[in-house]
């Protein structure tokens, strides 16, 4: 069942790359300018800056994705996955693109300044407003159901499991009382999680850049010391990503090159959850001045994630070789990825499984945050905001219990959560797609004629009027 929907997100990557005329590397730069603040506009509508709003989305895809989930997929389909997940990650830049642009398209601004958006105010708003409204009833509800299972499985209860995995090598009391772990993060969640998306963000916006800092330098140390092994390591996951088992030493991998391709590919929208829809979720709450913006900003995610993130982790495991050291073969049979990739670093940094325990902690914290922020705008969309609470006791609930279910059962029910989101989202954005290839020239001709500088008040007025004939192709 599951390479049907892989097939489904690979298809709808490729789609819009192709429909949006290459924007993840036609815009990459201006993307960079938009989280530097070189555009921002003092006023604009929204609760948290791009910057909090991409910290805040990529403290939900950084994190065990990129540390756990690489490790995972290379002990399963070799180091060829590697290929494949960079592959997606930079296709998946351009779905990032279109949900994000969709979920600041179709927010709503409440009374009280709260902002409410997501996939399903744009698959019901956005497919009504094409004539498709029973559809986009059915694919908003399926949306909301799926997201909370994920915020419960993916988004909660895998990453303390995970994490759990990490910590217990360096604070060995964990491994007769997991249930404690379970409960300091239930507590540290709970206080959080309370103080809603402000708080979520302000917390996130610290967190994130310091962690990626920590793991990306840890990487890059690494990779120095063992500098002359880096070409092969790279032929590695070039060959197996075409020829993933020429000696047979891995477990047969079902069809060869297939079964490479769907790990990566796998793990991948695991890691940076392009095409899921739940990064609408949080940069509809950013302060833009056009829906492009947003989603300008949000295809640095998957690169970030993916393609930077996601390749060093890989290559410390390759080289070290950890994913095929007798000693680990347990750890690779429960497919606990976070303590295969502490391991990896370890036998490099004595010391370092210390640092990753405290940054696996700051990943799996800050991810279950924002997963809870995911799945209580999709609780209140179905069942009203005053049921909230209801949502927020059930998502400590997981966290607790986190700490005492295996590993395999949650990352299988997690998979299929997190990629079962896909199904109504892609069909959704495919259909809205039209409508941000339209948004998106309109844009590109606005950020040609310098009207996107701050200060400038021509946005809003008459954008429709001549933008179609004036603006050139980019």
């Amino acid at each position: 069942g599951v390479p049907l929907i892989v097939a489904w997100l690979l298809f709808g990557a490729l789609f819009f790359t192709l429909k949006m005329k290459f924007v993840n590397f036609r815009l990459f730069r201006h993307a960079i300018d938009l989280v530097r603040g070189k555009y921002d506009e003092p006023g604009s509508v929204g609760e948290v800056t791009h910057f909090q709003a991409l910290s805040t989305a990529l403290s939900a895809t950084v994190g065990l994705g990129n540390i756990a989930g690489v490790a995972i997929a290379i002990s399963i389909g070799g180091p060829g996955a590697t290929f494949w997940m960079i592959v997606i990650g930079l296709l998946g830049m351009t779905a990032k693109f279109t949900e994000c642009t969709l979920g600041q398209k179709y927010r709503q601004v409440r009374s009280d300044g709260k902002i409410m958006g997501g996939a399903m105010y744009y698959l019901s708003n956005g497919l009504k407003e094409i004539g498709l409204k029973p559809l986009g009833g059915v694919l908003a509800v399926l949306f909301c159901l799926l997201c909370i299972g994920a915020s419960f499985g993916g988004g909660n209860a895998f990453q303390v499991v995970q994490s759990l995995g990490v910590i217990k090598t360096v604070v060995p009391k964990f491994v007769d009382y997991p249930w404690v772990y379970g409960l300091i993060m239930t507590l540290l969640g709970g206080v959080v999680i309370i103080g809603g998306i402000r708080s979520i963000a302000r917390v996130a916006e610290k967190i994130v850049p310091l962690m990626c800092g920590i793991y990306i330098l840890a990487s890059l140390i690494i990779l120095f010391m063992n500098f002359g092994a880096i070409p092969d390591a790279i032929a590695q996951i070039f060959s197996g990503a075409f020829n993933p088992d020429p000696t047979d030493t891995f477990k047969p991998v079902e069809g060869g090159i297939i079964g490479v391709l769907v790990i990566g590919i796998q793990r991948a929208v695991f890691s940076n959850e392009a095409g899921v829809g739940s990064a609408a979720i949080a940069h509809s709450a950013a302060k833009v001045k056009h829906p492009v913006e947003e989603g300008v900003v949000a295809l640095l995610e998957p690169f970030i994630d993916t393609v930077v993130v996601c390749t060093m982790t890989a290559l410390v495991i390759i080289i070290t070789g950890a994913h095929i050291a007798p000693e680990n073969a347990e750890i690779v049979a429960t497919k606990n990825g976070g303590m295969l990739t502490s391991k990896a670093f370890g036998s490099q940094i004595a010391w370092f499984p210390e640092i990753l325990a405290v940054a696996v902690f700051l990943f799996a914290f800050s991810t279950m945050i924002s997963w809870s922020y995911y799945g209580e705008r999709c609780w209140a969309w179905l069942f009203g905001d005053g049921s909230s609470m209801i949502y927020r006791v059930l998502f400590l609930v997981f966290t607790f219990l986190g700490s005492v279910i295996t590993a395999t059962n949650i990352l299988d029910f997690s998979d299929l959560m997190i990629l079962g989101m896909a199904l109504p989202n892609v069909l959704g954005v495919l259909l809205l797609s039209g409508l941000v290839g339209r948004d998106l020239k309109e844009y590109t001709g606005m950020l040609q004629r310098g009207e996107l500088e701050p200060g400038n008040s021509s946005v809003g007025e008459d954008e429709d009027a001549g933008a179609e004939d004036e603006a050139p192709e980019a």
